[in-house]
């Protein structure tokens, strides 16, 4: 019983700072600073913009942080962006949400960088703000 008391405290502790990560049916799931969706190596944010908007941004980061061999595959409703920006795999999915929220998935690397995926969300937002 003191066992499963002190295990339920550690998790509480863990689950309620500002990063939180589970595995659920194989899959990698976490939550930074309450904005932010690390799943299966795909970091996740929604920005309060068109799909146009966001989509626009996406480019413009990928070309400012000088990326080569870019591959678009642009949809009515969103797309992907393939490129390698510093010898890294970087790969975009921009979705379309609703109106004026859109849903953007950065991974770099081969299994997903935390790090640089968080620079790349951060640039884009940059660039969502900028006419």
């Amino acid at each position: 019983m003191k066992r499963n008391l002190c295990a339920l405290i550690v998790l509480v502790f863990l689950l309620s700072g500002c990063d939180a990560a589970m595995v659920m049916g194989g899959k990698v799931m976490g939550v930074s600073s309450g904005r932010f969706i690390y799943q299966d190596g795909y970091l996740s944010t929604q920005y309060k913009a068109g799909v146009d908007q966001v989509w626009q941004a996406c480019e413009k980061t990928v070309v400012e942080l000088k990326g080569g061999k870019i591959e678009k595959d642009r949809k009515i409703a969103g797309g992907s962006i393939k490129a390698v920006i510093s010898d890294e795999k970087v790969h975009i999915l921009v979705e379309y949400v609703e109106k004026n929220v859109t849903n953007v998935s950065v991974m770099c690397g081969i299994g997903g960088s935390n790090i640089a995926s968080r620079m790349l969300q951060d640039r884009i937002a940059a660039n969502i703000v900028k006419p």
